[in-house]
């Protein structure tokens, strides 16, 4: 699948989101909660708009799903998903490890995964059949021999109800716990693709928090999946997996489904 004039707008609507976000990073910015009690700042917003304004002029036969401004259905068969600010709370704290998520669906699928970090200048793109580039080079996940040496990522326990919690904690006993990362976000998902980490396991994620970092993860030697193994689409549930070395699946789901 030939996608140079998407990777180039991709990059064109990364670029225009940095433009609105970093001017808010570690300034009173005004934040409210959602309903689902997630925060949401003008950055979000102002990200958000600049993408779709975009993404309307010139692929206007495409759908857009966006975290702030919701469902625009297009006639094309294929959807932009746009998180404009994946880690809002790390955002307000003033902490750079939130991101920009771009994803193109065709068919419910994603194709094409972007990971903008405004602040650091940082920028991850995933396409299908292509290497993962992190800053324009190719990078890799690492092998990861047995569940004992692996090191776990979540955003937070608050994110899990009691039984997903459950689940993870028996994921996790079996992982080197001691190395367990806390917090992170979309950028989780970012080290595991660069090698640092071996699995990230998350629960209650939604379309826009999880599209873009499938070709990411997966470009990268990695796999990512629901807590069943099976691939993460449009319709998925929201309970997500990450591994950099995939010979580790069978153990992970395994290890999951011990909790009680």
């Amino acid at each position: 699948m030939k996608l140079d004039v998407e990777i180039a707008l991709a990059h064109r609507l990364a670029d225009a989101a940095r433009g609105a976000i970093r001017p808010h990073f570690r300034e009173p910015v005004h934040s409210e909660a959602k309903e689902d009690a997630s925060p949401v700042s003008l950055a979000d917003r102002e990200a958000e708009q600049v993408m779709r304004r975009i993404l309307e002029a010139e692929m206007p036969a495409d759908g857009i799903h966006g975290e702030e401004y919701g469902v625009s259905a297009g006639t094309s068969g294929r959807q932009w998903v746009l998180d404009p600010i994946d880690g809002t709370t790390a955002f307000l704290a003033g902490r750079p490890i939130f991101g920009t998520l771009i994803a193109l669906l065709v068919d419910g699928f994603p194709v094409l995964g972007l990971i903008d970090q405004p602040i650091l200048s940082e920028r991850w793109l995933g396409v299908t059949g292509k290497p993962t580039l992190f800053n324009g080079k190719a990078v890799q996940t690492r092998p990861c021999r047995e569940l004992s040496a692996a090191t776990l990522a979540t955003t937070g326990p608050q994110y899990f109800d009691d039984h997903e919690g459950e689940h993870f904690m028996a994921l996790a006993a079996k992982t080197a716990h001691r190395r367990m990362v806390m917090g992170g976000d979309c950028y989780n998902y970012a080290m595991l693709a660069m090698g640092q980490i071996d699995i990230v396991c998350e629960a209650g994620l939604k379309l826009h928090d999880y599209a873009a970092l499938v070709p990411v993860v997966e470009g990268a030697g990695g796999t990512m999946c629901d807590w069943n193994g099976d691939p993460l689409h449009a319709a998925s549930d929201g309970h997500v997996l990450a591994l950099g070395d995939p010979a580790r699946l069978e153990d992970v789901v395994e290890a999951l489904a011990c909790g009680h």
